[in-house]
């Protein structure tokens, strides 16, 4: 009993250390940012089987914005994506609805590393995921935020092919 609360309370504190590293990287330290979030996911990899696949989709995600090499955050948002399509709800079945909201975000994460390594076409297969996923999106700061952040991209690799946007309605 006492270790299943240890346990408990060893994973209500990586969403928090997982924010006081974004906070840090978003404050400019990039460095320390990806030091702490990289030790994070060893500590989470060590709990065996992996770490919970929440925690792995939250931690990579974050790690690939840290990193300096387009391939290498490639890596990472894949990392993001599969752990994503591993997280399961306490009936043990696939917990699509309560990581719904991550994939427009993930989708568009890879869109962009695509990009940044000039794989248009990769590209816009992930963007047109984004925008499907993104459909799903309540109005709000977060949905309406993607959303732009969808149009914005299409938007680059329409103008960096010479073709048009991506077609189909915005967001």
């Amino acid at each position: 009993m006492a270790g299943a609360r240890r346990r408990a309370s060893e994973d209500d504190a990586v969403p928090t250390r997982i924010g006081q590293a974004v906070m840090l990287h978003r404050g400019g330290d990039r460095e320390e940012a990806r030091n702490r979030l990289a030790e994070l996911w060893r500590e989470v990899h060590d709990g065996g089987a992996g770490g919970d696949p929440f925690h792995r989709c939250a931690l990579a995600h974050y790690i690939a914005d840290t990193q300096d090499d387009p391939a290498d955050e490639l890596m990472w948002d894949l990392l993001a994506l599969a752990a994503a399509d591993r997280i399961v709800g306490a009936d043990g079945r696939p917990a699509a609805t309560k990581v719904r909201a991550f994939y427009p975000s993930l989708h568009l994460n890879l869109a962009a590393d695509y990009a940044k390594l000039g794989q248009r076409e990769a590209a816009r297969g992930q963007l047109a995921l984004a925008r499907a996923s993104a459909r799903g999106l309540a109005h709000g700061p977060y949905g309406d935020g993607v959303r732009t952040a969808i149009r914005r991209l299409a938007l680059r690799l329409g103008a960096a092919g010479g073709g048009p946007p991506l077609g189909g309605p915005p967001g």
